[in-house]
């Protein structure tokens, strides 16, 4: 699958799944939140007067910018039209590796949980291009170990990819340092969700817009017998909460 196919692809799953997206978003939610910690953790207050949400989803995050900013002129993007119909106020539908926007122009560009979809060193490129001087970049993403229950459930089933894969924190510092950004913060943080089984587990994921795999995707449905294998290896790791779903938050803040 090449790259413009994936990136459509991932588009029509968001655009999908904005009507569900709220009702199962609980880790998105947390994450936006602790993206605002790690802002108020910098050295420095941010004194934000134009803020660019990038990858907005359903508006969660913009939400919480206005009321921490509520006089800055806020704008969204998202490039699933689907998603921004739950936004207000100025919204644009644009891919955040590419944004029709001015150089030079935002005090803050955030951007939570939406950095994995894409190439990170393109829009971090892009970040740093639109942020204003001193102005500061926020970004949250999924890194290496995210939904590793998963991938032990599925393992050695066949030649196919069934699970997400994300790239290291590594990865992200570098396109940082590449893009000219100063005085990085890093921070992985481990957080779990739990669910009653794999099938719930399966039914967020797409509910969420997240089950598109990429290149190499198994073309049709596991036979009963294969599926219950993996049903059995992803229960021997049931805990008393229910079936555990591990995902490694990277939360990045820096400087330009």
């Amino acid at each position: 699958m090449n790259e413009r196919v994936q990136k459509r692809a991932v588009r029509q799953s968001f655009d999908r799944a904005a009507v569900s997206y709220d009702s199962v978003a609980g880790l998105q939610r947390q994450v936006c939140d602790l993206l605002l910690a790690a802002i108020s953790m910098r050295p420095a207050p941010t004194l934000a007067t134009t803020i660019l949400d990038a990858g907005c989803g359903t508006g969660y995050g913009q939400r919480l910018l206005a009321a921490q900013w509520p006089d800055a002129r806020l704008v969204a993007a998202d490039f699933a039209h689907g998603m921004l119909i739950g936004s207000t106020g100025e919204r644009i539908c644009a891919d955040i590796e590419a944004l029709p926007l001015p150089a030079d122009t935002f005090d803050l560009y955030w951007s939570s949980l939406s950095i994995q979809w894409c190439n990170p060193q393109r829009v971090i490129a892009e970040a740093a291009r639109v942020l204003a001087p001193r102005g500061v970049l926020a970004v949250s993403s999924l890194g290496t170990g995210t939904l590793a229950e998963l991938h032990h459930a599925f393992a050695g089933v066949d030649q196919h990819r069934h699970v997400l894969e994300f790239s290291p924190e590594q990865l992200l510092a570098e396109a940082c340092t590449a893009a000219g950004l100063r005085n990085l913060m890093l921070e992985t943080r481990s957080i779990r969700r739990y669910h009653p089984d794999l099938k719930t587990l399966l039914r967020t994921l797409k509910s969420l817009g997240a089950n598109q795999v990429g290149a190499n995707r198994r073309p049709g449905l596991f036979g009963r017998q294969v599926w219950q294998e993996i049903e059995a290896r992803y229960d021997s790791l049931r805990e008393d909460a229910g079936l555990p779903a591990t995902y490694q938050v990277i939360l990045c803040t820096a400087l330009k």
